[in-house]
């Protein structure tokens, strides 16, 4: 890891080549920074946290467009829309987020960007670049491929980058639940198999950029095709995703600084059905379709006001419109359609200013205030037919004043103190604030079955929204020591305390009204409940530690290793139960050793029982386990080949973010998955990849 200007920790090159050779999750290449844990999803769709806060509660960016899930279950989330091999930075901003990169959100800021673009250094040069790669893992028989292709000269850059990815169901190392079919008539699923694990993705890139002195014009035009990707942890899984997006981004050196500018475009087509591990419930299955469409844009200046003081200002807009509806299917689901979202729409203006100072070679100060407007709504909704379990609840929320404005503000003051070369510290404050999103405020029905469709944290619980929701506002301290030797290549140690209050945080509280009622809803502690976003107070306090240090060289090479360990604690202080998926205590530690071109790991990684957990959910525990994984590497000039062995000795653990197991049979009623079984981890997987460039 290394600093960016503003603090951001960022993967290097040789990092992300590692985390690609085992995963075609873009959110998974985040594993190893400070504070970051995942939630478990589909198999290329993550959900990343940081410090206990995650989804939507963070600002994460591809490409510098802000993309928006389009799914009741999240399943098409913003990191799913770029592959791995793809990716050639990663920044995140945890803790005292400045302005400029925040906004409408709580948590932090994730940007991952593929690569800047690069043009020939003469007229009359040509500059030609090709990367393609190809990969294998043992457990999942998951396989695919990936091309880029560049061609440029001086002024004109053409560039085209695809990735295809499939998997199987992967295996867990031992049973975790009895072998059956799924459904009947379907595949019969071993002890071992995680159901509704499968995926098969396609991402593909095309880009033109044109350069003229110190200004750079660059579109780009991303086309996905998800045709499958199974959520274990959901009631249903996602039987396509088509997308695209179009990304116009300007940037100009001038005497007084820079200068950029972007607009963008994103289109998406999502579906959600019963995939082969389930019952299917007719011909016809359950079909649930989304249409959604994202139009933002920014312009940001960064101003150079003399050798000590930068001011960057700016302005974006976000458009975004979804529309999420259930065709009939017979029986009482019919003959209508079911309108969970019907025109919801969620816009956002912001304008910011952000002051940094270097007051001398010893002290920076960065103080920011930034204007966040949040306008949302919704259309008249339906249910499948006019029977009391659908139109009561429809014609109340009918009748509700359903827009809803929010005027939020951020606010940010960083101090950071360098008093030699092999020290520096950094302390902040920050105000963020973050509108509840539309499957938040919209979904109306109290009916099981619809409530269970309204889930993006699988903890298999249906959800009711609540027009009446009030952003949340988190007040976040934090403190950065950072010591190492005065080059920066023997050793570092780093650590990062926060504490973060959050009021009016979106948690959920039990359902008493409507069709979700009742004694059994209310007070069950071991099955599925329905429930609804309620706001809360919480707050969120953790410690994060990294280390690293050169442990010499002899004849069989040069040895490092590196250390990383994270402590989060999350409560709600309204009701005085603990916060949902809150990741245990954990600890990594590596043994580094390279020798010419080999390169190879031996990795721990230990994680603490799951013991806190949200009452009300019914969230279930997880014991503590020790994974060990073998990495290895050898590289040339032109090419690289990755041979890693991730959980070697074949342990069997419970993920703890992983959620509760709901991948096969009659997914679509509380009662007929068994409650308290949690999705579990991966076996032994022997993974290989190829990287070639010319």
């Amino acid at each position: 890891m290394k600093d960016s200007s503003q603090g951001a920790p960022n993967t290097d090159s040789a990092g992300l080549a590692t985390q690609r050779a085992t995963t075609s999750d873009s959110a998974r290449l985040l594993q190893d920074v400070p504070g970051v844990s995942l939630y478990g999803a589909g198999g290329v769709s993550s959900l990343p946290a940081i410090h206990g806060l995650a989804d939507d509660r963070l600002r994460i960016q591809v490409d510098g467009m802000d993309l928006v899930a389009a799914c009741p279950n999240h399943m098409n989330s913003a990191l799913s829309y770029i592959d791995p091999s793809n990716v050639a930075s990663v920044n995140v901003f945890a803790g005292i987020t400045p302005v400029s990169v925040g906004g409408d959100s709580i948590g932090g800021t994730i940007q991952v960007k593929s690569a800047a673009p690069e043009f020939a250094d003469a007229e009359d040069e040509l500059l030609k670049k090709v990367q393609a790669s190809v990969f294998y893992r043992s457990n999942g028989k998951g396989y695919g491929s990936s091309l880029s292709a560049a061609l440029a000269t001086e002024n004109w850059r053409l560039t085209y980058s695809g990735a295809n990815a499939r998997a199987d169901n992967y295996f867990a190392a031992q049973n975790f639940k009895p072998a059956g079919a799924g459904t009947s008539g379907s595949a019969w699923l071993s002890g071992k198999e995680v159901a509704s694990t499968a995926y098969q993705s396609l991402n593909q890139d095309f880009g033109v950029a044109f350069k003229h002195d110190d200004h750079v014009l660059q579109l780009n035009i991303g086309l996905q095709h998800l045709a499958f990707e199974g959520f274990p942890n959901q009631r249903m899984d996602m039987t396509g995703n088509d997308s695209t997006q179009i990304n116009l981004r300007y940037t100009g050196q001038y005497a007084w600084g820079e200068l950029e500018a972007r607009i963008y475009d994103q289109s998406t087509d999502h579906a959600m059905n019963m995939g082969p591990d389930r019952f299917t419930y007719g011909a016809l299955g359950m079909p649930m379709l989304t249409q959604a469409k994202t139009i933002g844009a920014m312009t940001q200046g960064n101003l150079i006001l003399s050798e000590q003081d930068i001011l960057r200002i700016g302005a974006e807009y976000q458009q975004y419109t979804l529309n999420d509806w259930w065709p009939q299917a017979g029986g009482t689901m019919g003959p209508n359609t079911f309108w969970n979202v019907d025109f919801g729409t969620r816009d956002r203006f912001d304008l910011f200013g952000e002051w940094e100072r270097f007051w001398n070679p010893a002290w920076m100060s960065q103080l920011g205030i930034r204007s966040d407007t949040v306008q949302a709504n919704a259309g008249a909704v339906q249910g499948y037919n006019a029977a009391a379990q659908w139109a009561a609840d429809a014609a109340s929320f009918n009748a509700l004043e359903r827009s809803r404005t929010d005027r939020n503000w951020d606010a940010t003051a960083l101090a950071r103190y360098i008093p030699d070369d092999t020290s520096t510290f950094e302390a902040g404050y920050a105000r963020k604030s973050h509108s509840p999103n539309l499957y938040q405020r919209y979904p109306w029905s109290t009916n099981t079955m619809a409530s269970l469709m309204n889930n993006f944290v699988g903890d298999g619980n249906g959800y009711i929204g609540n027009v009446y929701l009030r952003p949340e506002v988190a007040h976040t301290l934090s403190a950065t020591g950072d010591w190492h030797d005065a080059e920066k290549e023997q050793w570092t140690v780093k650590t990062t305390a926060y504490y973060t209050h959050v009021q009016d945080y979106i948690d959920a509280r039990r359902c008493d009204f409507g069709g979700c009622g009742g004694s059994a809803n209310l007070h069950t502690r071991n099955g599925f409940v329905n429930l609804q976003y309620a706001n809360h107070h919480a707050r969120l306090y953790g410690l994060d530690l990294s280390a690293q240090t050169q442990l010499g060289s002899n004849a069989y090479g040069d040895f490092s290793a590196t250390g990383l360990l994270n402590y989060v604690r999350g409560e709600n202080k309204t009701t005085g139960d603990d916060l949902y998926n809150i990741m245990p205590p954990n600890l990594k530690l590596a043994l580094i050793r390279q020798q010419d071109a080999w390169t190879n790991t031996a990795e721990i990684q230990l994680v603490d029982a799951k013991t806190k957990i949200s009452q009300v959910r019914n969230e279930m525990q997880t014991a503590g386990y020790g994974l060990l994984n073998l990495r290895s590497r050898y590289a040339w000039e032109w090419a690289r080949l990755d041979v890693n062995i991730e959980n070697a000795l074949n342990h069997h653990y419970e993920l703890p973010l992983g959620g509760a197991y709901l991948g096969q049979g009659a997914s679509m009623s509380s009662k007929s998955i068994p409650w308290g079984v949690v999705v579990p981890g991966m076996g032994r997987s022997i993974n290989t990849a190829l990287n070639v460039s010319f």
